[in-house]
């Protein structure tokens, strides 16, 4: 069904039975998560423990992000009890900003960090490709690309600055709210619009918009929504309804232009002064928390969709012309960009997200 889809009621019988019965499906899938790993909002380091910092920027609980960096602060925890410990800190409690992060990594204050990969392409160009518009069709079919061997090259780039990348987090795809309804891209020219970082690319499909892109910390938008000091943003169901975005705007429209999904990264100095068994811990628990939590970042993002419309927030899905008339708009500045992060480094990925076959 297309159209702006909102239920003008919150009780549980306002919902179709087949939406009921699919969201209490993810609920089940999501909750079985979570009990793989369970978590705990701080870490009770013990006396004589080395007390390790993971900072993050949003919630902690019900965000596919946090829910990951509390399930790994778990696990090594178990497993180095006594020896290390990680406290999980999120919401941009330690920093909001993402340069003075950066540094107090590479000076051992902070450990772990998980942005989004558009703020950290300083360090490795090649993460710019996750700004290129419709490059994935989806969340899963992005995964196919980040489980490939393909992202040793971005890796590689890293290290050059001290920094050591071990996997990628999911969260999901990106839609643009605007205090308008869009189902178009010049339905929101005019306005002012938050980004995370000075994003060429973003910057150049904002102007096709006709939309004025102004810098903001994510700990920051609510207000700038709320006070007008911007009037859209671009960000996934989870982040929008975890923050409270759609209660400052007067719809998110489904564009799905871009994937979300956050490098996890830590530094060199750090493992290199860790004996090879321990270094192992950090790394392999790492690549196993991703590879759950990961499964489950689409389920959450469904449920914060449907936790927006339940609060009376407004979903416009696009028909089908709509949406290729998004791509038509952007597909000049997917052009434009590519030479600059890679021709091959990019067609690697439109391969994999042409061949791939998420639902097998």
């Amino acid at each position: 069904q297309h159209g702006s889809d909102k239920l003008m009621s919150r009780s549980p019988s306002s919902i179709p039975p087949n939406e009921d019965r699919t969201m209490k499906f993810l609920q089940t899938l999501t909750l079985a998560a979570l009990a793989a790993f369970p978590a705990q909002l701080i870490a009770q380091c013990d006396q004589g423990e080395q007390k390790l910092i993971f900072s993050i920027i949003t919630s902690l609980q019900g965000h596919p992000k946090g829910e990951a960096a509390l399930a790994y602060a778990e696990q090594v925890n178990t497993q180095l009890d006594g020896r290390y410990c990680i406290e999980v800190v999120g919401n941009s409690e330690l920093y909001a900003d993402d340069e003075k992060l950066w540094q107090a990594m590479l000076d051992g204050e902070v450990h772990f960090a998980a942005p989004s990969p558009t703020k950290m392409t300083q360090f490795a160009n090649k993460l710019a490709l996750f700004d290129l518009p419709f490059l994935f069709d989806g969340p899963l079919h992005a995964l196919e690309f980040l489980s490939s061997d393909a992202t040793e090259e971005i890796y590689e780039q890293l290290e050059d600055d001290g920094f050591y990348g071990m996997t990628f987090w999911s969260n999901g795809m990106r839609h643009f709210s605007a205090t308008r309804p869009m189902r178009l891209p010049r339905d929101a020219d005019g306005l002012t619009f938050r980004v995370q970082s000075s994003s060429p690319i973003m910057a150049a499909m904002l102007e096709t918009m006709g939309v004025t892109p102004r810098k903001m910390a994510f700990a920051d938008v609510l207000g700038g929504l709320q006070s007008g000091e911007v009037q859209g943003q671009e960000n996934t169901f989870s982040n929008i309804d975890s923050k409270g975005f759609y209660t400052a705007q007067a719809a998110t429209t489904e564009t799905s232009h871009h994937y979300l999904g956050y490098l996890v990264f830590t530094t060199t100095s750090f493992l290199d002064g860790l004996d090879p068994e321990t270094r192992n811990i950090f790394i392999d628990t790492m690549k196993l928390v991703s590879h759950e939590r990961n499964r489950f970042a689409f389920e959450l993002n469904q449920i914060s969709r449907q936790n927006i419309i339940e609060d009376d927030g407004i979903v416009i899905s696009l028909t089908d012309e709509e949406r290729q008339a998004w791509r038509d708009a952007f597909e000049p500045i997917f052009d434009e960009f590519k030479p600059a992060i890679g021709e091959s480094f990019v067609d690697r990925a439109l391969e994999i997200n042409a061949n791939a076959n998420p639902f097998d």
